[in-house]
Parts: C-alpha cells; structure tokens; sequence
C-alpha cells in the first residue's frame, strides 16, 4: 500500500493530511509550555535587578533586625529540638504500651489457644486478635460451667424431676446392693455378729481352697460360652425369618417362641423327658428306635447332666432378647433396603449386615445384655434337674455356689466375695460384646 492516497472521490483525504490534524493537539501543548517558561523566567530576572535602596540610619536597625531573626532562629532551634525529644519521648511511650498490649494478646492468646482464637476470629473476623482471645476466655468459662453436674440438673430440672423417682429404687435396691457387696467380700460375716475385716482372705480361699467353686467356674464359663453366643444367634435368626410372615402368623409364631420363657417353671417338662427309668419320654423313644439297650441315668450320670442344662437352657433362652429383636426389626426403614439395591447389595445375607443389623443396633446391645445375664446366672435349672449338690458338682454353677454358702451357711462375707466375681465377670464380658457390635456393618 502505497504512503499517500488520491482522491476518488467525496471525502477521501490524503495520508499526510490525516497526520497533520493528529500532530496538531501536540503543537498546541508544547506551545503553552514554552510561552509559560518564559514568563517564568522573566519574572525571575525582574527580582533580581530590582534595586533596594536602605539608608545610612537604617544600618544599625538592620544589624539589629539580624540579631533578633538570629535570636528567634535559635530560640526556633531549640523549641523544635523540645517538641523533636517530646515527640520521641512520646512514640517510645506508645511503642512500650504497644509492646505491653501485644504481650497481653500473646499471654491470653496462649491461654486460651489457637483454636478457640481462630474460632472467634473466623465468627467475627472485624474483632483483634486481643478481643478474640477475651471472647474466647469467655466462652471457655461458660462452656466449663455448662459441663458442671450443678448446670445440667438445674437447666433440666423437670426431667430430672420425672426420672427421680425410679433412680431413686434404682440406687437403694441395685447400686447399693452391689456396693455393700463388694464392702462385705473384705470382712468375715455370719449374719450374727458385726462384720469383721480380714483383707484378701475370702478371695484367697476362694481361688486357692475351694475346688468346688474351680468346678462352678468351669462349668459357669461352659454355659456362657456355649449358651450365650448360640442364643443370641437363634434369636436372631428366629426373629429375623418370623418377621418375613403376615401380621397375624408373626404374632402366633411369636408368642409360640416366647411362650417358654414366661411360663415360670416350664422347665419342669424336661424332668419327664429325661426321667431316668425307661418310662421316661426320651429314654422310651430312643428304646423303640433302638439306639439303645437300657435307660439312661440323664440327670445321675456326671458325664450327661451338662450337656443336658445346656439343652434345656437354649430351649429357654427365646427370651426378653427375642422380643427386643423383633421389634428392631419393625422399626427399620423400608428405604434403605431400596437404597441399598441400588448401591450394589446383592443378596439378603449382605442386607442382613449392612442394612439391618446397623439400624437395629440398641436392639442388638439390650439383647446381648439379657443373652449374657441368663448365661451367667443359670441356678434353678441345675437345682431342680440335677439337685443342689448334683452328682460329682457336674452341675453345679457360681450361682448354685453362692446359694450354699448364702441361704445354707450364712457367711455372708465369703458370699459376697463369690459374687463380686460373678460380677466382674458379666462386666467383662459385656465391655466385650460391646467392642464387637460396634464393628457390625463394616
């Protein structure tokens, strides 16, 4: 393209026209300045040959003006070296107050804790680091009386109120049972005379002396860890596949189940099933069936009677456990099943873990609770089947022990020392079975 254009017409103007109406704006600036500095100057040049004329009599007052302005510059000086020292004097002031504030920010901050500052600062993030730190010692305060015992039953007084009459039998027929149980276990006590401390010496006995109650142990713990897991199982199991049926067949099913265990002594049928003469009902039948050639002694044979209690309380424990499951099992939220078919649960066994079981855990804890009771503190089945003592103490429990030496002998101190074991046993156990439910729908 060439640097200059002809005209082809209306309107069309060369290249060199344009740039000199572009340059005509600068030409007119740079104009003004020059015209503007050399008026400048002008003036510059007018001071300075001016002539001042002063007067012979005007040369003392002149040295004398000196002497004052040199007076007053001095006297200048030194006011401003003043008000220069006050002024450092003051900014050294401020910076020791400042300093004084910051190590108070820094302690209370300290105190306190970052956390709580950033807490605060992050509510309010116009508030100082100083003011934040006070906030939070504030709230700290507070939330340490909120937690006080004092704070909680004042603010819920009506509740404490309603639960006061059943804590109040709760501590005098259970607490305070089991404290003066543990107290009694350290004295010697036959219900006749005041209680006498003798130390360890019950529980030395009890471990070192007493075979029989070596032999309730062992059979106690056969029974926990036979019936207690089994039960719980079935319990489960049965409320499980029951809670599959109609309304009305789940209610008959039910009561069919809980039925046993409800019933007072309905342990006594077992007494028939396992008579010992051939008219007994299951010697009778294994007789006809010709498993064997004569009766069996069920309940005399020391090899039989365990495995005979630990039958005879599995069909008894679809107990308290078993209603509890139940009814977990009605308050699960029919949701979550469809919810978990669409994150992928492929069968019933997989919603049985991940779906129900987490969503029925109080359930789960109460009837582990009650499975672990009745496995630990089997006495009346032992006693009315086998007898109290049963042949060789085959049968006999930490319960039927206690009952000797609490009802028979009246040494209340080494009873209560027999059940403080049993005691710490159930606790123990429970901790346990609580450490493992927790891990269930992992």
């Amino acid at each position: 393209m060439s640097d200059t254009t002809n005209k082809n017409g209306d309107g069309a103007v060369s290249s060199e026209e344009i740039k000199d109406t572009a340059a005509k704006p600068a030409k007119d600036i740079r104009d003004a300045f020059t015209a503007a500095k050399n008026a400048s100057d002008e003036v510059a040049e007018e001071f300075e040959t001016e002539d001042i004329e002063i007067d012979d009599d005007d040369d003392v007052t002149e040295a004398d003006s000196e002497e004052t302005d040199l007076e007053e510059t001095e006297s200048d000086d030194s006011a401003y070296e003043e008000s220069e020292y006050e002024n450092s004097e003051y900014e050294e002031s401020e910076t020791d107050v400042e300093e004084d504030e910051y190590e108070e920010e820094t302690s209370v901050a300290a105190t306190v804790g970052g956390t709580a500052v950033a807490a605060v600062v992050a509510t309010d993030p116009s508030r100082t680091t100083y003011e934040a730190a006070l906030s939070a010692v504030a709230n700290d305060a507070i939330a340490k009386k909120q937690r006080t015992l004092r704070y909680r039953i004042k603010k819920n007084k009506a509740s404490y109120i309603m639960i006061g009459p059943y804590f109040i039998l709760f501590f005098f027929f259970t607490i305070l049972p089991v404290l003066m149980s543990i107290a009694l276990s350290f004295t010697y006590f036959n219900m006749l005379e005041m209680p006498k401390f003798n130390g360890w010496s019950n529980y030395t006995k009890l471990f070192l002396n007493d075979d029989i109650f070596l032999i309730s142990l062992k059979n106690t713990l056969i029974f926990a860890v036979v019936t207690g897991p089994i039960s719980y199982i079935l319990c489960l199991l049965f409320a499980w596949i029951i809670n599959e049926f109609r309304p009305k067949v789940r209610t008959f099913l039910t009561l069919i189940f809980y039925a046993p265990s409800i019933c007072g002594n309905a342990y006594m049928v077992w007494s028939l099933i396992l008579s010992s003469d051939r008219y007994g009902y299951l010697n009778g039948i294994l007789l006809k069936l010709g498993f064997i050639n004569e009766q069996k002694l069920w309940m005399q044979d020391a090899d039989l009677i365990l495995p005979c209690l630990i039958v005879v309380q599995l069909w008894l424990s679809l107990g308290t456990g078993f209603l509890s499951f139940i009814a977990g099992l009605q308050t699960v939220d029919k949701s979550l099943y469809e919810a978990a078919a669409i994150d992928g649960i492929k069968n019933r066994w997989q919603e049985l873990w991940y779906v129900t079981l987490p969503a029925m855990k109080p359930q789960l804890m109460f009837g582990a609770v009650m499975q672990i009771t009745q496995s630990f503190a089997v006495a009346d089945i032992s006693i009315q089947l086998a007898g109290n003592p049963s042949v060789n103490y085959a049968g006999a429990t930490v319960v039927t022990h206690l009952l000797d030496y609490g009802s028979t002998r009246f040494d209340m101190g080494y009873a209560s020392a027999i059940a403080t074991v049993l005691f710490l046993l159930m606790v123990g156990s429970n901790k346990l079975v609580q450490k493992l439910l927790r891990r269930v729908g992992e």
